[in-house]
């Protein structure tokens, strides 16, 4: 925080200095709120806080009361011409209407013009899908030669089998699998639980891990800290790890298009609802709390769409 400061206070006069500080002052107080009274989950308060750190350090020192719906577009632009992903800037503007919601109940601004900013959905892009034949390529680039195998083969299918944001199996702990009913408890966003099923797979995949490498992978530590999931040194994987395992088997599986842990997530809810899934229970497994994030999948899915075309409309 404070080489953020010193960084907007260069070659900034002295006026505008004090205004840098305050503006600094108020990120502070803005991320303590969203821990403390919001409660939002540890990566949610980091994304707001880059994206907030860097808006500051935008505005440069102007005072925060002064600024009006023009400057707010002014940056949205700036955003887009660096070549942010529109997911990304979409997160950039929900950030803008929070911080600035915060300083009305702050009585430090009178109203809010962030709220005039465009919708996410004038963001929104729809997301990378694989084919059911891609997944299965993907799914068996893991070989035995790999010294990770039984771990990164029950990962890759884990994230497949549930739809599983990587945090989410990253937390994920042995007293939350049921291998013997097929499903596990899964903590999502604002440690929210949910129940997540898994296919035969991905339970026999589980299994060997836990029983053939876990053991090995943990036993130079002290405790056990009972994560699923663990690094060559026995600590539990980080999310980080889990995106660089997906990128390493989708190269290997030659796999073109960009993939990321949320790729396996996307396409989990597109062939579910391709095979005839309800959009409410897609939502349910998904853990979303609105179902308009949900109904996204309904765009991606054309071949569901000429299936309901070519059952119903009568000239079809």
């Amino acid at each position: 925080m404070k080489r953020l400061t010193q960084h907007i206070k260069n070659g900034l006069p002295k006026r505008q200095d004090r205004a840098a500080e305050k503006n600094v002052n108020w990120v502070e107080r803005f991320v303590h709120y969203l821990r403390h009274e919001c409660h939002l989950a540890e990566n949610s308060i980091a994304a707001y806080t880059r994206d907030t750190h860097r808006f500051i350090e935008w505005v440069a020192g102007r005072d925060l009361r002064s600024l009006e719906i023009n400057d707010f577009s002014e940056y949205v632009a700036h955003l887009d011409a660096l070549n942010l992903a529109p997911a990304s800037i979409a997160r950039h503007v929900v950030t803008l209407k929070m911080f600035y919601r915060y300083l009305q109940l702050e009585s430090i601004v009178s109203n809010n013009p962030a709220e005039l900013l465009g919708c996410q959905k004038l963001w929104q892009r729809l997301p990378n899908v694989l084919s059911p034949e891609k997944v299965e390529r993907f799914l068996n680039a893991p070989r035995k030669i790999e010294k990770f195998f039984l771990r990164d083969k029950a990962l890759l299918e884990i994230l497949y089998a549930t739809g599983c944001r990587a945090s989410e199996v990253s937390g994920l702990r042995i007293g939350d699998l049921e291998l013997d009913k097929k499903y596990m408890r899964c903590t999502g966003k604002g440690n929210k639980q949910r129940m997540t099923l898994l296919g035969d797979d991905a339970v026999h995949w589980i299994d060997q891990y836990l029983r053939k490498q876990r053991p090995e992978l943990v036993r130079n530590l002290a405790r056990d800290h009972e994560f699923v999931f663990v690094s060559r040194s026995g600590r539990p994987l980080r999310r980080e790890a889990i995106w660089e395992l997906v990128k390493k088997y989708a190269l290997l599986s030659d796999i073109s298009v960009s993939i990321s842990p949320h790729t396996m997530r996307h396409s989990f809810a597109t062939h579910l609802l391709a095979g005839g899934a309800d959009l409410r229970q897609v939502q349910e497994m998904l853990g979303h709390a609105n179902i308009s994030t949900t109904q996204i999948y309904t765009h991606v899915d054309q071949s569901r769409l000429k299936k309901v075309h070519q059952q119903f409309h009568p000239r079809a």
